[in-house]
């Protein structure tokens, strides 16, 4: 089956005071396999929580999230825990390493919460290392990488266990022009090599012709996509 990911009708509403606020009001997003979407917009027009709801940290009010063709938003706690765990890799805006852990050994705890052993992890882990160009910081811990690396080393670790779909926030926010760019562009060819369906949230519009398309929200609603 073709990886995707579907956002369908979603709604999503927070108790405030006596009444609600609508933080998305019938957001369509669409993602097929091998294509990365950039989602801009203004603070507090709703990204974040479309994020949120596709990863499905969240669950929306009303509306489908459809991952591979299944209704996620239908699963109970314990299943979305799983599929999470097994089909969703989650890239924050901060890589969030384990400070006494090199880069090898973090994507390899990461396996090990699926059930796999380290030495049949490690290699694995070390051919993820090599996709995003480091074989030969393998052992190095964080504080002795780079901005630009750690963030590398976040994207090798949600790709362990193979997801379906990857979910990027504000990927360059604490990096340079030229390493913001870098980062950017991995993710494309990530996004390809692995056939999976990416979202990024992003401010930096610049690099939005990088990626295949580009949805503009404001207020909760998608006001605009179209094609990079």
């Amino acid at each position: 089956m073709t990886k995707a990911l579907n956002l369908i009708n979603i709604t999503l509403e927070y108790p405030d005071g006596l009444g609600t606020v609508t933080a998305l009001d019938e957001v369509n997003v669409s993602v097929g396999a091998g294509e990365i979407l950039s989602l801009v917009g203004p603070s507090g027009s709703g990204k974040s929580s479309l994020l949120a709801v596709a990863s499905t940290l969240i669950r929306p009010t009303s509306g489908l999230v459809l991952l591979d063709g299944v209704d996620v938003t239908a699963l109970s706690d314990a299943e979305l825990t799983t599929l999470r765990r097994d089909e969703i890799g989650i890239i924050f805006q901060q890589p969030n390493l384990l400070p006494s852990l090199t880069a090898v050994e973090q994507l390899i705890v990461a396996e090990h919460l699926r059930g796999e052993s380290p030495r049949k992890s490690k290699p694995r882990a070390m051919e993820l290392l090599d996709v995003v160009g480091l074989t030969e910081s393998a052992n190095r811990r964080p504080h002795q990488l780079s901005g630009g690396q750690r963030q590398r080393v976040n994207i090798a670790r949600a790709l362990m266990g193979n997801p379906t779909a990857l979910l990027v926030d504000e990927p360059t926010a604490a990096l340079d022009h030229e390493r913001s760019e870098a980062i950017v562009k991995l993710l494309a060819k990530i996004t390809r090599e692995f056939d999976v369906a990416t979202v990024m949230v992003t401010h930096d519009t610049e690099f939005v012709p990088l990626t295949d398309g580009v949805a503009s929200m404001r207020d909760g609603r998608l006001s605009a996509s179209i094609a990079a």
